[in-house]
């Protein structure tokens, strides 16, 4: 009769425990030491060797030739409890046989001696399941029981196993397997059953069982069944419901892309194609964990369980966004994943959850927009325009002190402000108005105020300097108030039209509320 991968392959000795090390080597020193305890407790998520070790501990202390750290596995003893037959080794399973009955029955079977071997072991499994009744009808024989007797409990949610229990026994907290681990024991068992298999196969068959032994044999056998001995990777990622790397970067690249549309694609392919959406906003959140976690460490981690091919490509992936963007990211990516548990309308929350993130990589960060408020020579609304001061206060009666008349300061500002204007560099053309300028065969001379000295210092400013005059020239700038003439005389119908703007209430009121605001042009609608 056929026998799973995962029991043919059962650790029977603590030397082939894969993981658990802490475990392990207490145990055995305990075993030599002679200093074994009546009671213990095994607690770690499912698959990670409980009931293993339990047993192992078991073969241990009953071996003809024990007590034993490394048991022959050739007497009865041995042989009936890797059978999980043995006369003094009685397994009960919890979970239907959690009542106060069960229990009294169990206390009595502790009275009596071991039939043939040296240890009475009870192995109870789901142990969290035990009523309170139960577990307090158990209290007094866990604290004194004879010398015989050890109580193995094994369990999944040790938190519900009440304080009482637990001070009378040693607890032992199983933890995942490492990923590392977990591949190299699946690639041993592939070549003792003939098994073909990369190491693209041995991390879907690894990252299945999410750091359980037991999780990823069983998905190894379903392959098996399913793909005969050679297995491929996309074969099995679509037999266990999984989703590849690169099905996940879509979702990255129109992320980079800022591509709204394509990640309405995204959910209508997974829609059609029958995909589980709740199960695909958890890989999604996992894969933003993955790309965060390579971010940070900069290359190759034992951190992410991934193989080495697919950790190269989840570099390049993060390579494109910033820590910030990923952090982000992968908040929303949670959020997604909590609101399809519960939702009747899956589809439409995935979807708004992916638009959310398009729209979260457009924002502007707080730090950003804080700068760019306080930063000299930029507005507040991010367009890279210096402030112009906003009117005077005017109350009834008071009018604002005119703007003092500027001083004309050669052809060569002129043509400049024309040309920046053309090329639609805006705060250049802004600075430039407000500067005085003094031309000489090699150089440029500007005095500026000092709002506007970053900007007069940029490339694109040097660049349209070379263009105007047509050959370089050397650029001083000063810092200092500039009585510069305006570029173009305004019409006096312009300049009434500009005044009686500026003194509306509503434009002063708004002026006010944004300082950093400007009126560039002013319209008269009856001209129109």
């Amino acid at each position: 009769m056929y026998q799973v991968i995962a029991r043919k392959y059962r650790p029977q000795t603590f030397a082939e425990l894969i993981g658990q090390e802490h475990v392990k080597t207490t145990l055995e020193n305990a075993i030599t030491q002679r200093r074994i305890a009546h009671g213990y407790i095994f607690s770690g998520q499912r698959g990670t060797g409980k009931t293993t070790v339990a047993r192992i501990l078991a073969r241990c202390l009953n071996c003809e030739q024990g007590p034993t750290p490394a048991p022959c596995g050739k007497c009865a003893s041995c042989l009936e409890i890797a059978a999980g037959s043995g006369m003094d080794v009685i397994e009960i399973d919890a979970a239907s046989n959690r009542g106060i009955n069960e229990m009294r029955e169990l206390r009595e079977a502790v009275r009596f001696r071991p039939a043939r071997d040296r240890y009475k072991i009870f192995i109870v499994d789901e142990a969290h399941q035990i009523t309170s009744e139960a577990f307090n009808a158990l209290l007094k024989t866990l604290e004194e029981p004879p010398e015989w007797v050890v109580f193995i409990l094994c369990t999944t949610e040790a938190h519900k196993i009440p304080s009482t229990i637990t001070s009378r026994c040693q607890q032992f907290s199983f933890r995942s397997v490492d990923f590392a681990a977990l591949v190299s024991r699946i690639e041993w068992i592939a070549q003792q059953e003939g098994i073909e298999a990369d190491a693209d196969v041995l991390s879907v068959l690894a990252r299945a069982g999410e750091g359980s032994v037991r999780d990823s044999l069983s998905a190894m056998d379903q392959a098996i069944a399913c793909c005969g001995t050679k297995l491929e990777a996309g074969e099995i990622r679509a037999l266990l419901g999984m989703f590849s790397i690169e099905s996940l970067e879509q979702v990255a690249e129109a992320l980079a892309a800022g591509d709204s549309q394509r990640m309405m694609e995204v959910v209508a392919e997974l829609e059609s194609n029958g995909r589980s959406l709740q199960h695909f906003a958890r890989e999604l959140s996992r894969y933003f964990r993955n790309l965060l976690v390579v971010k940070i460490a900069g290359g190759e981690t034992r951190l992410v369980a991934a193989s080495v091919n697919e950790q190269q490509k989840l570099a390049a992936t993060a390579a494109k966004f910033s820590e910030e963007d990923l952090t982000r990211y992968l908040q929303l990516s949670l959020d997604v994943f909590r609101d399809l548990q519960s939702s009747l309308q899956p589809r439409l929350h995935l979807e708004m959850g992916l638009l959310r993130m398009v729209h979260a990589g457009r924002l502007q960060t707080i730090e950003e927009a804080l700068a760019s408020l306080t930063a000299p020579g930029k507005a507040p609304g991010g367009s890279g325009a210096p402030p112009r001061p906003a009117p005077a206060k005017s109350s009834p009666g008071n009018v604002a002190p005119p703007r003092p008349a500027p001083v004309a300061s050669g052809d060569a500002r002129s043509r400049l402000h024309a040309a920046l204007v053309e090329a639609r560099l805006m705060h250049l053309a802004d600075a430039v108005e407000h500067s005085e300028i003094a031309e000489s065969a090699a150089e440029l001379a500007i005095i500026t105020p000092k709002i506007y000295t970053l900007y007069l210092k940029q490339p694109d400013f040097e660049a349209a300097v070379k263009r105007v005059l047509g050959r370089p020239v050397k650029i001083t700038i000063k810092t200092g108030e500039a009585a510069a003439a305006p570029i173009e005389a305004a019409a006096p119908r312009e300049d009434e039209a500009r005044e009686r703007a500026l003194a509306n209430p509503e434009v002063r009121r708004f002026q006010e509320e944004f300082p950093g605001s400007q009126v560039r042009t002013v319209r008269t609608l009856r001209e129109n």
